[in-house]
């Protein structure tokens, strides 16, 4: 029998007709996206992915990185959610209002966000005031006439800090020193005594506050009170929240605060099934997501589908809440 060849000029086709195609059809199943910069946003987006891995075998999971590139990476990420480029983004409850909502950061931009829908909330981020031990600062309002760090313009721990002092009625004038460094310089400054307290946005536990707290002998404080009820009450995306107790060297008691809330949020073009299969995978095995990241510890299911969610509810999670009962 002869030999049969494949002429050249057809495989040339057939390579370049591969090439044009779109890279989304090579693509996982599921794209979770973070920031670049959020190492815990992205721990936890793995360990969904392997959640949906476990629970639905053949399915593909995959973490995507987002560049802010001249937006904020929460934005970023939304961004992608919002035109199909990922199916879930890790992105903080507040993100997601201002986005969803069309205000704050988003007012001015010429894209519309109403198209995100909510999977469930994850951990929070709390604002976190650690204070010198030999500063006398037992509770929030102690802070009046002490050096304190109220982060660099534009931070997220200056934009809450700023957000505390309006609802306590406290201006720069109120410290004897308002200090604005950022993250990265302010446990230096705690340590050598420039500044006596700090404020951070943190999901618990976190390196940089456990360093604080032992290297500078410092300790959290509990954030409480009438105005911080109101301010809570009077924003959607802020919900009342604890630091664990355990998870620094000798903390043995809940401390109150409040903060943002870690969210899972995709588009209304996400197929009804292919969300309600994330929800499922998630929630028919949380102990085990608990055990995964530390930052997970604390899920309770009746908190994940309500607090925090400020884009509607996918059709997807409704028909999980509706079958399990939750709703």
């Amino acid at each position: 029998m002869a030999k049969r060849t494949i002429p050249m000029a057809w495989m040339v086709t057939v390579f370049l007709a591969i090439a044009a195609l779109p890279m989304g059809i090579f693509a996982a199943d599921f794209i979770i996206g973070t920031g670049m910069t959020a190492s815990v946003h992205t721990s936890v987006g793995r360990a969904i992915c392997r959640l949906i891995r476990k629970t639905n075998p053949g399915t593909s999971c995959e973490i995507e990185n987002v560049e802010g590139r001249d937006a904020a990476e929460p934005i970023a990420v939304l961004s992608e959610v919002r035109n199909g480029a990922i199916e879930i983004g890790i992105v903080q409850s507040d993100w997601q209002y201002y986005a969803f909502q069309g205000t704050g950061p988003v007012k001015f931009m010429d894209v519309r966000f109403d198209n995100l829908r909510s999977l469930f909330s994850l951990h929070g981020e709390i604002f976190t005031v650690i204070a010198r031990r030999d500063a006398g600062i037992e509770a929030l309002d102690d802070l009046v006439g002490k050096r304190v760090n109220i982060g660099n313009p534009g931070s997220r721990q200056r934009v809450v800090m700023d957000m505390v002092m309006d609802a306590k009625g406290w201006t720069r004038d109120t410290f004897q020193l308002a200090d604005e460094l950022s993250e990265a310089e302010q446990l230096l400054a705690l340590c050598h005594n420039r500044v006596q307290a700090v404020v951070s946005v943190a999901s618990h536990p976190d390196e940089n506050i456990a360093k604080a707290l032992e290297l500078c002998d410092a300790k959290i404080i509990a954030v409480s009170g009438a105005e911080i009820d109101k301010l809570v009450a009077d924003h959607q995306f802020f919900a009342s929240s604890e630091v664990p107790m355990g998870v620094y060297s000798g903390s043995d008691a809940l401390i109150p605060s409040f903060g943002v809330i870690v969210t899972a949020v995709t588009s209304a073009d996400l197929d009804e099934q292919a969300a309600y299969r994330v929800v499922k995978s998630v929630f028919d095995n949380l102990e085990y997501m608990k055990r995964l990241h530390r930052a997970l510890g604390n899920l309770v299911p009746g908190r994940m589908m309500a607090v925090g969610l400020s884009a509607p509810l996918h059709p997807g999670a409704i028909l999980y809440f509706r079958e399990s009962g939750m709703m």
